[in-house]
């Protein structure tokens, strides 16, 4: 029929199916192509909705193009419906990403961007929300196209498993909680023996901070983001985010235990939970980045050079 078929003897995942499929396709760079199509094979997506994200791609091709469909309907299965939902609003609260479908296979994917996703982590259905995380990072601009929206016999063919194939999706941000419980562990125990030592409010704050921040950023910078560049500006950053967010708490303590009831541990965990989702985006998005976006832009480039 005209196709090339690359095949895994043994089913290493949807992740390492489409990486392998990538690195074949750079093989294929010297023909001018623009970029690559993914299209689910369980019969969801029409031809003339792979056509619109095609041509959304030819037009913008340093975007990547996801085909959203709409998950409202009353005949969508539930570990469709569930699994999607759950990740949109997950990527909304965590990590400033506004998109429909985090989960469609229907994407339009730059060229220039192939080198970059072949080093993704993942191999199973983790691995294409990782690519939104990634494109997040090195701000690649995502769009959106509207498709229709097709289950055939209830999605029996999917093999996507909404509580573990979720648990996977959402590994990044599990090891951001731990890292951040440990480190509130260390703060607020610190913390509470210094106010037992007399230490104003403001002096606590800071020095047990201090001593939580080394442990938290050693744990973000190398498990949580695993992030490379320039150790020394990373922590400068994530010293003067600590600073500013030590403050904020430290000042919303001292207000609180002044005008309301004198209860400094129980502010501090009020304001310590405010702060937390704030200090997740800066740091995802701010600190703990990867290379800049000439690492995959210019790959044909450097391929070539080599």
């Amino acid at each position: 029929m005209g196709c090339i078929v690359l095949t895994h003897y043994t089913n290493l995942g949807k992740g390492r199916a489409l990486k392998t499929a990538f690195n074949y396709c750079l093989s294929l760079s010297e023909d001018g192509y623009k970029g690559v199509m993914t299209v689910d094979a369980d019969g969801q997506h029409k031809l003339t909705d792979i056509i619109a994200i095609s041509k959304a791609l030819e037009k913008e091709p340093e975007s990547l193009i996801l085909g959203a469909r709409n998950f409202s309907g009353k005949d969508i299965p539930f570990r469709s419906k569930f699994g999607n939902t759950m990740t949109k609003y997950v990527f909304q609260m965590f990590c400033g990403i506004r998109i429909t479908d985090t989960q469609t296979g229907l994407r339009g994917i730059p060229f220039s961007m192939l080198d970059m996703l072949c080093h993704v982590d993942g191999e199973k259905y983790e691995y294409e929300t990782n690519v939104l995380l990634k494109c997040r990072e090195e701000n690649v601009e995502i769009k959106e196209i509207p498709i229709e929206t097709i289950y055939e016999n209830d999605n029996s063919s999917s093999h996507f498993h909404p509580v573990r194939d979720s648990l996977r999706i959402y590994r990044t941000i599990f090891k951001y909680i731990f890292s951040s419980l440990l480190a509130a562990v260390i703060d607020f125990a610190l913390f509470g023996i210094l106010i037992d030592h007399r230490i104003d409010i403001l002096p606590a704050t800071y020095m047990a901070r201090l001593c939580s921040m080394l442990v938290n950023f050693a744990i973000n910078k190398r498990v949580v983001f695993k992030a490379g560049g320039d150790v020394k500006r990373q922590f400068a950053k994530y010293v003067i985010l600590v600073v500013i967010s030590g403050t904020l708490s430290g000042l919303i303590v001292a207000a609180a235990t002044k005008y309301l009831a004198p209860l400094p541990i129980l502010y501090k965990a009020l304001a310590e939970t405010l702060l937390y989702f704030i200090n997740y985006y800066v740091q995802q998005t701010y600190i703990f980045t990867g290379k800049s976006r000439n690492h995959f832009l210019n790959a044909d480039t450097r391929r070539k050079g080599r």
